[in-house]
């Protein structure tokens, strides 16, 4: 939920963060897309996610105010967490691959490891 904070993500973008396979991942993104947290847009042949916002659809559920003011108190509470402050030094390495690249080679072809 922090990583969707500013910026939507493609599955390979958060699956290179947590160093999760996408399948893994896709189950966990379900939940939250299934909470009304998340919401999912096709780009292309990527799927991006991103965290609702009071402007987006899953706003209208009654979430407009309880669910960004959690957020904002989660994120102020965890700032200064060690896992947290690596997630997002990570999340700037990840940001720097071209995200068509890291989608392929997660993909598994040409014989390369993902980041």
């Amino acid at each position: 939920m922090l990583a969707l904070g500013t910026r939507e993500l493609c599955v390979c973008q958060i699956a290179a963060l947590f160093e999760l396979a996408p399948s893994t991942l896709s189950k966990h993104l379900s939940v939250l897309r299934g909470a009304g947290l998340i919401e999912a847009r096709k780009g292309g042949r990527w799927i991006y996610y991103r965290r609702v916002t009071p402007s987006t659809e899953g706003a209208s559920r009654g979430s407009d105010r309880v669910i960004p003011e959690a957020l904002t108190w989660l994120a102020n509470a965890l700032a200064q967490n060690p896992t947290v402050r690596s997630d997002r030094l990570r999340l700037r390495e990840v940001l720097k691959l071209d995200p068509d690249e890291l989608c392929r080679l997660q993909s598994g072809r040409d014989g390369k490891v993902a980041p």
